[in-house]
């Protein structure tokens, strides 16, 4: 066994964005879905060959405790594994609130891990997520003021992560800012240092560049814990001797159908479903009142997919705006409302591949867990980037066959990233 870095990720999406990342400067990355069955030894396959596992959970909106208790059990398979250092990874806006999940996992882990001091930044600089002064921008905006304000888990009006992050634990949270990570590795270990001698127990680090993260990512050598968004995993290979290289990222030959399936409601994949529609392309749109009213959307949406799926992919959607999305929770509740669409898309997922669909699109973080489980996918082998943050991965199905998946994440791709993305694993220019 050779895994070197064990990666706990809080929701599907997020973990092959972590993943892609750490493919990308040389390591060889194997994603688990959930923990392994009691009694699977870590030393075996799939995990086996890679340099880096990620255990991809989906504890990013359920009860704290729940999330806790999935967290450790992964960390006590990735320590079995001989994972050296451990990263806990969240969402790149930081996603949470009052009650958890961020600071409540950070402190369990660190106490199992018997360590009083760990780092916090959710910045991805290529996805336009940069911290500064301990505030969190998306873009040119702050996080209080970007569209996440309007999300329906977990709505993130305050931009202060320093704030965001003391609500959630019983440590004293710091911050190492700008002008100490600009000086190098060796003032950010000063810095932590000193916050450990005032008793902070996790630090928000600004980074507004991937030069920060990089000089970041040598100042935490020697952590047991780090806990990021997907940003931070470009500054860590280095410390193992890894350096790019396209050999991580090799998946095999793809083949088969193509499918869209899309359940994020985020401004982002909203302009991709756009995107798609205005090309004229075939798209099924799933309304969770239908579905609560007793239709059988799935095989509804299988029959419209049945249609077209030998011209071409085939979109799945449940998008709708802020107001849309507020009206239909108002109706059904905010939780009954995400199952349903969840659920629903699930089974299409599984009519798809009985289909003959091996290239599929899923979007959405509760989707892409919805989708990989009902799918029985329990490790995948990741590829090459579509776009900052997305790769490709590539999951044996019964049978022999392969199936090539992406799992975006609703705030992340181009307009065009329902049709790029399968004119980046087919070889064809983007």
């Amino acid at each position: 066994m050779s895994v070197r870095l064990g990666c706990i990720a809080d929701d599907f999406t997020g973990a092959t964005d972590l993943a892609n990342n750490l493919v990308r400067a040389g390591m060889r990355v194997v994603q688990l879905i959930d923990v392994p069955a009691e009694g699977t030894d870590p030393t075996t396959d799939p995990a086996a060959d890679a340099d880096a596992v990620v255990i991809a959970l989906k504890s990013r909106t359920v009860p704290a405790a729940k999330a806790v208790e999935a967290s450790l059990r992964a960390l006590e398979w990735l320590r079995a594994a001989g994972a050296e250092q451990i990263y806990f990874k969240y969402c790149s806006t930081f996603d949470s609130t009052p009650a958890g999940n961020i600071g409540q996992v950070t402190e369990a882990l660190m106490d199992a891990l018997g360590t009083d001091f760990t780092v916090a930044t959710p910045a991805f600089p290529d996805n336009g997520r940069t911290v500064f002064k301990g505030h969190l921008f998306v873009g040119d905006v702050l996080l209080g003021e970007s569209g996440m304000r309007h999300h329906p888990l977990t709505p993130m009006t305050d931009s202060n992560l320093v704030s965001v992050l003391d609500a959630q634990t019983t440590r004293p949270i710091g911050l190492i800012d700008h002008k100490v990570v600009a000086e190098g590795a060796d003032a950010v270990r000063a810095r932590i240092t000193q916050l450990r001698a005032q008793g902070v127990g996790a630090a928000i680090v600004d980074a507004v560049s991937n030069d920060d993260l990089v000089r970041l990512g040598a100042a935490v050598k020697d952590l047991p814990l780090v806990t990021a968004g997907s940003g931070l995993a470009i500054g860590l290979p280095a410390n193992w001797g890894f350096e790019p290289s396209s050999a991580a990222a090799q998946l095999p030959p793809a083949g088969g159908r193509q499918a869209v399936v899309a359940g994020s409601v985020s401004a982002a994949t909203n302009g991709q479903v756009r995107e798609f529609l205005s090309t004229g392309r075939p798209a099924f749109s799933v309304d969770p009142l239908r579905i609560a009213a007793g239709e059988d959307v799935a095989a509804q949406a299988l029959a419209f997919a049945d249609k077209h799926l030998a011209d071409g992919p085939v979109l799945v959607y449940s998008t709708e705006s802020p107001d849309a999305v507020r009206s239909v929770q108002g109706r059904l509740g905010a939780a009954e409302a995400g199952e349903l669409v969840e659920q629903t898309l699930a089974r299409v997922a599984q009519g798809l591949i009985r289909r003959g669909v091996r290239q599929l699109v899923v979007a959405g973080g509760e989707t892409s867990g919805a989708v990989v489980q009902a799918l029985g996918l329990t490790g995948l082998r990741i590829g090459g980037q579509i776009d900052p943050g997305v790769p490709w991965c590539a999951a044996p199905l019964p049978g022999g066959d392969t199936l090539h998946i992406t799992l975006k994440s609703g705030n992340f791709g181009g307009p065009d990233f329902f049709t790029a993305a399968f004119a980046v694993l087919t070889g064809e220019s983007k």
